[in-house]
Protein backbone atom coordinates (compact mmCIF):
# COMPACT_ATOMS: atom_id res chain seq x y z
CA UNK A 1 0.00 0.00 0.00
CA UNK A 2 1.59 3.67 -1.08
CA UNK A 3 0.31 6.87 -0.44
CA UNK A 4 -1.60 8.20 2.07
CA UNK A 5 -1.80 7.40 6.34
CA UNK A 6 -4.70 4.89 6.02
CA UNK A 7 -8.19 5.32 7.62
CA UNK A 8 -8.43 3.23 9.62
CA UNK A 9 -4.82 2.13 10.70
CA UNK A 10 -4.11 -1.25 9.84
CA UNK A 11 -4.74 -3.62 12.51
CA UNK A 12 -1.25 -5.04 13.06
CA UNK A 13 0.08 -1.17 13.39
CA UNK A 14 -2.27 -0.30 16.17
CA UNK A 15 -1.64 -3.88 18.34
CA UNK A 16 2.23 -3.28 17.82
CA UNK A 17 3.92 -3.02 21.10
CA UNK A 18 7.77 -3.23 20.10
CA UNK A 19 8.05 -0.56 17.35
CA UNK A 20 11.52 -0.15 16.30
CA UNK A 21 12.03 3.34 14.19
CA UNK A 22 14.95 4.06 11.70
CA UNK A 23 14.95 7.97 11.22
CA UNK A 24 17.46 9.61 8.90
CA UNK A 25 17.42 13.54 7.56
CA UNK A 26 13.88 13.66 6.44
CA UNK A 27 12.77 13.78 10.07
CA UNK A 28 14.65 16.86 10.46
CA UNK A 29 14.13 19.02 8.01
CA UNK A 30 10.80 20.64 9.63
CA UNK A 31 13.95 21.85 12.22
CA UNK A 32 15.33 23.76 9.58
CA UNK A 33 17.89 21.31 9.06
CA UNK A 34 18.68 20.41 5.17
CA UNK A 35 18.50 16.98 4.49
CA UNK A 36 21.63 15.77 2.60
CA UNK A 37 20.63 13.27 -0.63
CA UNK A 38 17.11 14.60 -1.77
CA UNK A 39 16.24 16.28 -4.57
CA UNK A 40 17.61 19.86 -2.42
CA UNK A 41 19.98 18.46 -0.25
CA UNK A 42 23.43 19.61 0.57
CA UNK A 43 25.27 16.83 -1.32
CA UNK A 44 23.20 17.06 -4.38
CA UNK A 45 23.70 20.90 -4.97
CA UNK A 46 27.14 21.03 -3.66
CA UNK A 47 28.94 17.60 -4.02
CA UNK A 48 32.13 19.26 -2.91
CA UNK A 49 30.23 19.88 0.24
CA UNK A 50 30.75 16.00 0.56
CA UNK A 51 34.64 16.18 1.80
CA UNK A 52 33.40 17.82 4.67
CA UNK A 53 32.50 14.74 6.45
CA UNK A 54 35.06 12.29 4.54
CA UNK A 55 37.90 11.60 7.27
CA UNK A 56 41.00 11.62 4.42
CA UNK A 57 40.28 14.43 2.77
CA UNK A 58 39.66 16.18 6.31
CA UNK A 59 42.62 15.13 8.49
CA UNK A 60 44.75 16.40 5.25
CA UNK A 61 43.66 19.82 4.68
CA UNK A 62 43.58 22.25 7.37
CA UNK A 63 40.92 24.56 4.89
CA UNK A 64 38.85 21.39 5.10
CA UNK A 65 38.72 21.50 8.60
CA UNK A 66 38.28 25.63 8.49
CA UNK A 67 35.27 25.20 6.40
CA UNK A 68 33.97 22.45 8.94
CA UNK A 69 34.14 24.52 11.76
CA UNK A 70 31.88 27.12 10.07
CA UNK A 71 29.66 24.71 9.32
CA UNK A 72 29.57 23.67 13.14
CA UNK A 73 29.12 26.70 13.94
CA UNK A 74 26.42 27.77 11.37
CA UNK A 75 24.11 24.45 12.53
CA UNK A 76 24.76 25.43 16.24
CA UNK A 77 23.46 29.35 15.85
CA UNK A 78 20.26 28.03 14.02
CA UNK A 79 19.35 26.36 17.32
CA UNK A 80 17.05 23.21 15.77
CA UNK A 81 13.92 22.53 17.62
CA UNK A 82 12.58 19.35 17.63
CA UNK A 83 9.32 18.85 15.51
CA UNK A 84 6.21 16.96 15.19
CA UNK A 85 8.14 14.03 14.22
CA UNK A 86 10.46 14.06 17.12
CA UNK A 87 7.32 14.23 19.18
CA UNK A 88 5.09 11.38 17.75
CA UNK A 89 8.20 9.06 18.66
CA UNK A 90 8.26 10.64 21.89
CA UNK A 91 4.61 9.92 22.36
CA UNK A 92 4.82 6.29 21.27
CA UNK A 93 7.56 5.71 24.08
CA UNK A 94 4.91 6.91 26.35
CA UNK A 95 2.69 4.60 25.30
CA UNK A 96 5.02 1.87 26.21
CA UNK A 97 5.59 0.84 22.40
CA UNK A 98 8.73 2.06 21.50
CA UNK A 99 11.39 -0.83 21.53
CA UNK A 100 13.99 1.72 20.03
CA UNK A 101 15.25 4.68 17.84
CA UNK A 102 17.69 3.96 15.09
CA UNK A 103 19.22 6.78 14.04
CA UNK A 104 21.07 8.34 11.13
CA UNK A 105 20.74 11.90 12.32
CA UNK A 106 23.93 13.60 14.56
CA UNK A 107 21.10 16.68 15.88
CA UNK A 108 20.63 15.32 19.08
CA UNK A 109 17.09 15.82 18.35
CA UNK A 110 15.21 12.81 19.62
CA UNK A 111 16.75 13.49 22.82
CA UNK A 112 15.96 17.27 23.09
CA UNK A 113 12.18 16.13 22.20
CA UNK A 114 11.92 14.05 25.50
CA UNK A 115 13.06 10.52 24.09
CA UNK A 116 15.18 8.25 26.14
CA UNK A 117 18.47 9.19 25.89
CA UNK A 118 19.27 4.68 26.80
CA UNK A 119 16.86 4.34 23.59
CA UNK A 120 18.36 6.25 20.58
CA UNK A 121 21.11 4.78 18.88
CA UNK A 122 23.09 7.24 17.26
CA UNK A 123 24.81 5.34 14.11
CA UNK A 124 26.90 8.22 12.76
CA UNK A 125 27.42 10.09 16.05
CA UNK A 126 26.71 13.16 17.62
CA UNK A 127 27.63 16.98 16.28
CA UNK A 128 27.17 17.71 20.10
CA UNK A 129 30.40 16.57 21.01
CA UNK A 130 34.11 16.79 19.65
CA UNK A 131 36.42 14.03 19.74
CA UNK A 132 40.48 14.31 19.43
CA UNK A 133 42.01 11.94 16.64
CA UNK A 134 44.54 11.16 18.40
CA UNK A 135 43.61 10.62 22.00
CA UNK A 136 40.22 10.19 22.12
CA UNK A 137 39.41 13.24 24.46
CA UNK A 138 36.19 13.70 24.23
CA UNK A 139 34.38 17.47 25.04
CA UNK A 140 31.28 19.45 24.28
CA UNK A 141 31.02 21.08 20.44
CA UNK A 142 30.32 24.51 22.53
CA UNK A 143 33.79 24.86 23.76
CA UNK A 144 35.24 23.92 20.67
CA UNK A 145 33.14 26.31 18.92
CA UNK A 146 33.49 29.27 21.60
CA UNK A 147 37.40 28.51 20.54
CA UNK A 148 36.23 29.38 16.45
CA UNK A 149 34.62 32.70 17.51
CA UNK A 150 37.67 34.03 20.00
CA UNK A 151 39.54 33.52 16.55
CA UNK A 152 41.07 29.85 16.33
CA UNK A 153 39.86 28.61 12.81
CA UNK A 154 40.95 24.94 13.46
CA UNK A 155 41.20 24.54 17.45
CA UNK A 156 43.43 21.71 18.18
CA UNK A 157 43.19 19.24 21.38
CA UNK A 158 44.04 20.72 24.32
CA UNK A 159 45.32 17.16 26.12
CA UNK A 160 48.08 16.47 23.38
CA UNK A 161 47.60 19.11 20.40
CA UNK A 162 46.09 16.45 18.21
CA UNK A 163 43.65 17.12 15.34
CA UNK A 164 39.62 17.65 16.51
CA UNK A 165 36.71 16.67 14.53
CA UNK A 166 32.96 16.21 15.47
CA UNK A 167 31.88 13.26 17.19
CA UNK A 168 30.22 12.05 14.19
CA UNK A 169 30.95 8.82 11.81
CA UNK A 170 32.61 10.28 8.60
CA UNK A 171 32.87 9.08 5.23
CA UNK A 172 36.33 5.85 5.41
CA UNK A 173 35.59 5.73 9.35
CA UNK A 174 34.68 2.87 10.36
CA UNK A 175 30.71 2.65 12.67
CA UNK A 176 31.13 1.88 16.50
CA UNK A 177 30.17 -2.10 16.86
CA UNK A 178 28.54 -1.42 20.26
CA UNK A 179 25.78 0.48 18.57
CA UNK A 180 25.72 -1.46 15.07
CA UNK A 181 24.93 -4.81 17.27
CA UNK A 182 22.15 -2.36 19.64
CA UNK A 183 20.64 -1.87 16.08
CA UNK A 184 20.93 -5.49 15.01
CA UNK A 185 18.85 -6.41 18.30
CA UNK A 186 16.61 -3.98 17.82
CA UNK A 187 15.67 -4.61 14.23
CA UNK A 188 15.50 -8.17 14.89
CA UNK A 189 13.10 -8.08 17.96
CA UNK A 190 10.55 -5.73 17.02
CA UNK A 191 7.06 -6.15 15.46
CA UNK A 192 7.34 -3.16 13.10
CA UNK A 193 10.11 -1.62 11.84
CA UNK A 194 9.30 1.97 10.99
CA UNK A 195 11.90 3.76 8.55
CA UNK A 196 11.26 7.52 8.51
CA UNK A 197 12.62 10.63 6.81
CA UNK A 198 15.85 8.11 4.87
CA UNK A 199 16.63 7.38 1.42
CA UNK A 200 17.51 4.15 2.20
CA UNK A 201 20.71 3.40 0.21
CA UNK A 202 23.37 3.94 3.16
CA UNK A 203 24.47 0.71 4.79
CA UNK A 204 24.65 -0.91 6.49
CA UNK A 205 21.21 1.15 8.16
CA UNK A 206 19.31 0.42 5.25
CA UNK A 207 20.38 -3.39 5.70
CA UNK A 208 18.07 -3.56 9.16
CA UNK A 209 15.16 -3.24 6.93
CA UNK A 210 15.83 -6.69 5.38
CA UNK A 211 16.93 -7.88 8.87
CA UNK A 212 13.37 -7.03 10.14
CA UNK A 213 11.40 -8.39 7.72
CA UNK A 214 13.20 -11.43 8.22
CA UNK A 215 12.55 -11.74 11.17
CA UNK A 216 8.88 -11.20 10.86
CA UNK A 217 8.23 -7.79 11.61
CA UNK A 218 6.03 -5.35 9.66
CA UNK A 219 7.47 -2.84 7.78
CA UNK A 220 6.35 1.09 7.58
CA UNK A 221 8.27 3.31 5.00
CA UNK A 222 7.21 7.05 5.62
CA UNK A 223 9.38 9.30 2.81
CA UNK A 224 8.61 11.85 0.63
CA UNK A 225 11.03 10.03 -2.48
CA UNK A 226 10.52 6.36 -3.37
CA UNK A 227 12.79 4.07 -1.84
CA UNK A 228 14.90 0.71 -2.51
CA UNK A 229 12.92 -0.73 -0.05
CA UNK A 230 9.26 0.32 -0.79
CA UNK A 231 8.68 -3.18 -2.35
CA UNK A 232 9.55 -4.63 0.68
CA UNK A 233 7.17 -2.34 3.15
CA UNK A 234 3.59 -3.23 3.79
CA UNK A 235 2.87 0.72 4.12
CA UNK A 236 4.46 3.26 2.03
CA UNK A 237 3.16 6.92 3.18
CA UNK A 238 4.53 9.85 1.23
CA UNK A 239 2.96 12.23 2.71
CA UNK A 240 4.41 15.22 5.15
CA UNK A 241 6.42 13.01 8.47
CA UNK A 242 4.62 16.24 10.92
CA UNK A 243 1.69 15.49 9.71
CA UNK A 244 1.96 11.80 9.15
CA UNK A 245 3.63 10.53 12.28
CA UNK A 246 1.25 11.45 14.61
CA UNK A 247 -1.78 9.93 12.82
CA UNK A 248 0.48 6.69 12.48
CA UNK A 249 1.67 6.52 15.36
CA UNK A 250 -1.52 7.63 17.64
CA UNK A 251 -2.26 5.91 20.55
CA UNK A 252 -4.71 2.44 20.07
CA UNK A 253 -8.75 3.86 20.62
Amino acid sequence: MTGAVPDPLPGWLTAATRVTALTGAGISTDSGIPDYRGPQGVWTRDPDAEKLVTLSYYMADPEIRRRSWLLRRDLQDADPRPNAGHAALVDLERQGRLRAIVTQNIDGLHQAAGSDPDRVLEIHGTVNEVLCTSCGDRTPMREALDRVAAGEPDPSCRVCGGILKSATIYFGQMLEERVVDAAVAAATDCDVLLAVGTSLTVHPAAGLVDLAARSGARVVVVNAQPTPYDDVADLVVQEPIGTALPRLLAAPA
